[in-house]
């Protein structure tokens, strides 16, 4: 059944390395390269969603020879706002990293 309360995010979507065609879903600009799971729950958190889930020993349907992890959020916007809120915040997570 599916369940419309909550959002699958998966690292998948936040990879710079990735074409779109591969599973990104943000704008380069709003990518990373390699994200972590960290990262990614972090960056959910300062844009201001609550995690209910996360699982590290997954294969993401597009790449199916890799794997990857998501984390699961409740659902507060449309899926692409929340894409937009948390690649910037993965953006700002990673540039604060590197200075």
């Amino acid at each position: 059944m599916k369940d419309y309360e909550h959002q699958i995010l998966w690292l998948d979507y936040f990879n710079k390395n990735l074409s779109k065609r591969r599973g990104r879903k943000v704008s380069k600009s709003r990518a990373v390269f390699d994200p972590s799971i960290d990262e990614l729950a972090e960056a959910a958190k300062l844009a201001g969603y609550e995690i209910v889930e996360s699982n590290n020993n997954v294969r993401y349907p597009r790449r199916a020879y890799t794997r990857s992890s998501y984390i699961v959020i409740k659902k507060k916007d449309s899926k692409s706002s929340v894409l937009k809120k948390i690649g910037d915040m993965l953006v700002q997570i990673r540039s604060k990293k590197s200075n």
